[in-house]
């Protein structure tokens, strides 16, 4: 199993060597000695605890873990090799050497963390270095590089445009290099690691917390990470490479770096307390909801603008709320305690609809139709973790019942 992290420099050396198939042909490339060279693999099948070429007279082949990793490691060239190429800066050092520049995690780590945050104090306290550290990581990452990636102001470190590109693709390129552990320990039939999701409200009643379960509970070295943002941000961190992907419900699409698979479909309905003055009623007609009590989300949440979409379809006038809540506890306690009824998706409420504390008016609401599905970045190459994370949520689908 994978022990530690692994060196970004000596993942550049074991690409070459593995393109060239020899230590002494990579090392007049990278114009380095060749006990250099062999140091960088040894050093790199140490950290992740395995052998990753076969040694034979004609040169170095890669086993079935050098070529698993090869293609992770040619990934994070890819993206710092397009971050050069959108940087338009002026290259002192040829393209290999500019390479390298950026194939070095602690520098890479420090550079994003202050585009995110601006302020050195900020980052010296997450990097445990000193504000003067971080200042001249970013001076010399510039000074290599022959680019302005900051501009110093009293607002602290602002990206430039030049910065804000590079921070995205090294974000990408540190997200490939998580994972290589991952991948690694995978191949020994060990799944271990961390995946990060992006949780949308329809997914977290009941389809994230089942599948969850059922992979920590067969996959004990497994970590989870949920991030509850809004949609935008969540696209942005997906972007970025800082979650692995978001499922719920599924925006149209207009951007074509994200994929979209889709689960299943549902609509929104009216709900209410099992003993409410409305479960009474045989046929509930418009004007019985217009004179309702509601409780429904903020304005301007796609469930709002399903809603009045549905009514303005009828020529009728949207719900006026008591209340607006984004927050499904407070929504339950209203529920359950007055005489409020709402329109939400059944997922959010499933508990409460399968053991019958709230039920489903006879109101139908048109046009509020939405598909529920996994996000993804397209050309993204998943973690294992992912991957199998992914698998469970399909399980978790094709065992819920028909709404």
């Amino acid at each position: 199993m994978a022990q530690q992290r692994v060196s970004l420099r000596n993942l550049h050396v074991f690409a070459s060597v593995a393109s060239n198939g020899s230590v002494t042909r990579s090392a007049e490339i990278l114009y380095r000695a060749q006990s250099a060279v062999t140091r960088s693999i040894l050093d790199l099948e140490d950290q992740l605890g395995v052998p990753l070429f076969e040694r034979k007279a004609r040169g170095m082949l890669l086993n079935a873990f050098g070529r698993k990793l090869l293609v992770r490691t040619r990934r994070i060239q890819e993206e710092l090799g397009i971050a050069k190429a959108e940087g338009a800066g002026p290259v002192r050092q040829g393209q290999a050497g500019h390479l390298q520049v950026l194939m070095n995690e602690r520098r890479l780590q420090t550079f994003v963390e202050l585009a995110e945050h601006h302020n050195l104090a900020t980052v010296a306290a997450l990097r445990g270095v000193s504000r003067a550290a971080v200042s001249a990581s970013a001076r010399e990452l510039e000074s290599q590089l022959g680019l302005t990636l900051f501009e110093r102001s009293a607002k602290g470190h602002m990206p430039t445009d030049a910065g804000r590109a590079l921070a995205l693709r090294a974000r990408r390129a540190l997200a490939e290099w998580r994972v290589i552990p991952q991948e690694i320990a995978a191949m020994q039939g060990i799944l271990a690691g961390t995946v990060t999701i992006g949780a949308l409200p329809l997914a977290r009643t009941v389809l994230l917390p089942q599948a969850i379960a059922a992979l920590v509970g067969k996959h004990p070295l497994v970590h989870i990470h949920t991030i509850e943002s809004p949609y935008e941000m969540l696209v942005a961190q997906l972007m970025a490479g800082d979650i692995d992907f978001i499922t719920g419900a599924l925006r149209p699409a207009h951007d074509d770096d994200l994929q979209t698979e889709v689960l299943f479909s549902e609509s929104i309905a009216v709900m209410a307390r099992r003993d409410h003055p409305l479960t009474r009623k045989r046929r509930i007609l418009d004007r019985d909801l217009a004179s309702a009590s509601w409780a429904l989300s903020r304005q301007g949440s796609p469930t709002r603008e399903l809603i009045a979409h549905s009514l303005a379809k009828k020529g009728l006038q949207a719900w006026v709320p008591v209340v607006e809540t984004g927050d499904l506890a407070i929504l339950r306690g209203l529920l359950l305690h007055s005489d409020m009824i709402t329109a939400i998706s059944p997922q959010q409420m499933r508990y409460e609809l399968d053991n019958g504390s709230l039920v489903r008016l006879n109101y139908r609401l048109q046009y509020t139709h939405r598909d529920i599905g996994i996000i993804t970045r397209r050309g993204n190459m998943a973690s294992p973790v992912a991957e199998l994370l992914c698998g469970y949520i399909r399980e978790v689908v094709s065992g819920m019942p028909a709404d």
